[in-house]
């Protein structure tokens, strides 16, 4: 009997180029479906996008995501200073308290543009159990992003709470900050937005798999089908390849 191919592509993807105020535009769009759909709540989250090698289009702190306009955004530096001129609406406000984490992200992956930090419930609650999110349940997940890692716990807003993520960042798009909440990249806000909802969705179903006794992983030659084709399509980052095996042997 022949294997059937997997007919899902990759197409590869230019760059993004996009007008500052087209940028705040989207980020205000995300900003507003996260808040939404429940992913951040009070002031929690954030979303940045680069604007070029040393400028980066930020979130205020402690604004409601749900609340937020276009202007209240903060153009700021490495160094989280703002740069350049301020607005009227956001001249009185601080980026963040989060960018350190966006940054490091942003040193890490160069091919990334956006960055979104969110709080999700199920995810977060995982990670308070020890659980890890297992894409050994699902095929799309191993297809789309891989693996969903859960980072060590580190204090929020604190340049240990960036260091947490240095070396998970280098090979996935999604990954859970334990006990705090998720971390998503992608080539724009709604790129990494839509991260945020699959890693969530994610959640929500290891969760209710576990209430219900357990499930059965997908079988080991599955898994090595759905990781020669991340290979093939050459989106396996570097190491990505074994923590996906890591989590498919994991006790279902």
């Amino acid at each position: 009997m022949t294997t059937a191919p997997i007919r899902y592509k990759v197409e590869k993807k230019a760059p993004i180029v996009r007008s500052e105020d087209e940028w705040r535009a989207e980020i205000i769009e995300v900003c507003h479906k996260m808040w939404q759909r429940g992913l951040v709540g009070s002031a929690d989250g954030n979303v940045s996008v680069r604007l070029g090698d040393d400028r980066f289009l930020c979130t205020p702190s402690g604004f409601s995501k749900g609340k937020l306009e276009a202007d209240q955004l903060i153009v700021i530096d490495w160094n989280v200073e703002p740069v350049g001129p301020r607005t009227e609406a956001n001249k009185n406000l601080r980026p963040s308290s989060e960018m350190l984490l966006h940054l490091e992200a942003y040193k890490q992956r160069p091919d990334i543009t956006a960055v979104v930090h969110a709080h999700p419930t199920y995810a977060v609650a995982l990670s308070i159990v020890n659980m890890e999110i297992a894409p050994c349940y699902l095929p799309d997940v191993v297809l789309g992003l891989g693996v969903i890692p859960t980072s060590d716990y580190a204090t929020p807003s604190s340049a240990e709470g960036a260091a947490v993520i240095t070396e998970l960042i280098k090979r996935c798009d999604a990954l859970v900050l334990r006990r705090h909440g998720s971390v998503t990249v992608g080539r724009s806000p709604l790129e990494a937005y839509l991260r945020l909802e699959k890693l969530e969705q994610v959640a929500q179903i290891t969760k209710i798999v576990h209430e219900l006794g357990g499930g059965q992983k997908l079988p080991p030659e599955e898994m090595e089908k759905l990781i020669a084709w991340r290979v093939g399509q050459g989106i396996m980052y570097e190491g990505q390849e074994d923590d996906v095996r890591r989590v498919g042997e994991m006790t279902g």
